[in-house]
């Protein structure tokens, strides 16, 4: 070889291993393996072949040169046995001149081409055999020493970037499984806090059929909890209609039976392997789906059922189950914490209107029953006395006492329901009762009411929770915090009213006050108005401030239907 060709032949090679170090595929660089060690020994036909983990035989063979007649007419690829063994057993490089002549040749498969001349090169990585490199019938002659030292150098400059390729494609899964787990993660995350901020059970149903479906990359996601001896769906996301509360049979449906089982499933194809039909409960045109159960101390607590993975609508992964099945366990925990707030409130709502009834009980007894009593036994004295001065005279101290009478059943009334709130409005309702309070208690009562009617009027029931929480805030005030005064402001804008009320009394620990002090009523009335309250108290007094939104919009109750299932 002149001194040109050598210089020719290094600049290519050097221009090779560039380019493979470029590369980040492994089946790019391999293909470009092939073709390069064709060009460079001008070898008619060339072939890699990949070794298995115990560098026995081999697992995967790639040519280059054989057009696919050929390999339909030869059939099964090469294991490493023969001439092609012979690199396995000794990785050193091997040049014959006539490759059926050797007595390690098996010879030929029928439909094989026409191979005399071979030139194979193992491929080393770290020391250790990865591969061989296999060249046949070069033109003009046999492979030389120079062919094999190309050979040698473009195989090390091959084992480079394979073991690159590698190291690429391993860090790459290892970001992929990493970001998988941090979505999982930061889901698991929204569901905690979510716990910690006492979100309500339909918000927090909320908040997982959206992040559990961003989890997966599922088009769609149903949640269906456990009703009885069905299943209910209470939400869903992506390309579902709400339909919520519908209900499916457990006995007689796929995703009753996953609850039962405690299993979740992957299903390829939904129309022919679900036992009701997803668009039975708003998922139209479903191709796959992933069923995972929710399972809350060994209880099924419900489902999340995710339909067709990302915009290709493909089936769902194992690691689309995993993540899912963490979830859901979160989920889990969250919904089962969420009910049992639900049943704690409602526990003590009813506990709340058990010593409202109380009171008012007590207050017709001790109050007008006792002054009915007195009335009676007046009456009955006049009416055995013969005197007629003191008979009028009984009668005159009669008639005060039922005004009176008269009076406390209207403070008991306009407690329960103050008249003006309807006839006059909130406005002058609230008016009214800071003057009661003012003549009653002698409290100041800096009232600042500011509610723009022309922004529309507001509901009954918002009118009521706002007349009682400020009735109930002054009632505190008086009984407990010994103030002389007390500011009240109530505003309404940006869709919201906006009370303060704050006094210049005695404070309190505001870590006792969600059982005492009459609070527990007002927390109670604001959750269920879907509102927020806060309380600051301190030597120089309280304050309360509340917020209520403008329009508060109830579930949707849908009648129940029984699905039917599908062929």
């Amino acid at each position: 070889m002149s001194v040109e060709q050598i210089e020719s032949w290094s600049r290519r090679l050097l221009e090779v291993g560039r380019t493979l170090m470029a590369d980040l595929d492994e089946g790019v660089v391999l293909d470009r393996v092939l073709e390069t060690a064709r060009d460079v020994t001008g070898a008619r036909y060339a072939a890699l072949g990949v070794l298995n983990d115990d560098r026995s035989e081999l697992t995967r063979f790639l040519t280059s040169g054989i057009d696919e007649a050929a390999h339909r007419a030869i059939g099964s690829l090469p294991r490493g046995r023969g001439v092609l063994g012979l690199l396995i057993e000794h990785p050193v490089p091997l040049r014959l001149a006539d490759v059926g002549a050797s007595p390690a040749s098996y010879g030929f498969p029928a439909g094989h081409p026409t191979m005399r001349t071979f030139l194979g090169v193992p491929i080393l990585i770290r020391g250790q055999a990865w591969g061989n490199l296999y060249l046949s019938e070069k033109q003009g002659g046999e492979f030389t020493e120079d062919d094999e030292q190309a050979v040698t150098i473009l195989a090390q400059w091959a084992a480079i970037a394979i073991e690159n390729a590698g190291l690429y494609e391993t860090s790459e899964r290892r970001r992929g499984e990493l970001e998988k787990a941090l979505r999982g993660l930061e889901a698991t995350r929204d569901v905690a806090v979510a716990i910690g901020g006492e979100i309500g059970l339909e918000h927090l149903l909320e908040l997982i059929v959206k992040r559990g479906r961003a989890l997966v990359g599922a088009r769609s996601l149903v949640v269906m909890l456990r009703d009885g001896d069905a299943l209910a769906v209470h939400a869903s996301a992506g390309h579902a209609e709400s339909v919520r509360g519908v209900r499916l049979p457990i006995s007689g449906s796929t995703s009753g039976r996953v609850l039962e089982q405690g299993c979740p499933q992957r299903i390829a194809d939904v129309p022919s392997q679900m036992r009701i039909a997803p668009r039975e409960y708003g998922v139209t045109g479903a191709q796959t789906a992933l069923l995972v159960p929710m399972v809350y101390r060994g209880e099924g607590v419900g489902i999340l059922a995710a339909f067709d993975h990302g915009e290709t609508r493909g089936a769902f992964s194992e690691d689309d189950e995993q993540m899912l099945e963490i979830f859901a366990a979160s989920a889990a925990t969250a919904i089962e914490l969420a009910q049992s707030v639900q049943s704690d409130r409602l526990r003590a709502s009813l506990a709340a209107a058990d010593a409202e009834r109380r009171r008012w009980a007590r207050e017709l007894h001790d109050e007008t029953l006792q002054g009915l009593g007195g009335l009676r036994l007046l009456l009955s004295s006049a009416a055995r006395s013969e005197d007629p001065a003191r008979a009028r005279e009984a009668m005159r101290e009669a008639i005060g006492h039922i005004e009176q009478e008269i009076e406390n059943l209207r403070a008991i009334i306009t407690e329960l329901r103050p008249a003006a709130l309807d006839e006059l409005g909130l406005t002058t309702a609230l008016e009214a009762l800071f003057d009661r309070h003012r003549e009653q208690s002698g409290l100041i009562v800096d009232g600042a009411i500011e509610l723009d009617g022309s922004q529309g009027a507001l509901d009954d029931e918002l009118e009521t929770a706002i007349y009682r929480l400020v009735q109930e805030a002054l009632t505190n005030v008086i009984k407990h915090a010994r103030a002389e005064r007390v500011g009240i402001c109530i505003r309404r804008g940006d869709g919201r009213i906006a009370i303060e009320v704050a006094d210049d009394g005695q404070g309190f620990d505001t870590g006792g006050v969600s059982s005492g002090f009459g609070l527990a009523g007002m927390r109670e009335r604001v959750m269920l108005a879907g509102g927020t309250l806060s309380i600051e108290s301190g030597e120089a007094g309280t304050a309360l401030s509340m917020t209520l939104p403008e329009l508060t919009a109830g579930p949707t109750i849908q009648p129940d239907r029984r699905p039917r299932a599908s062929a």
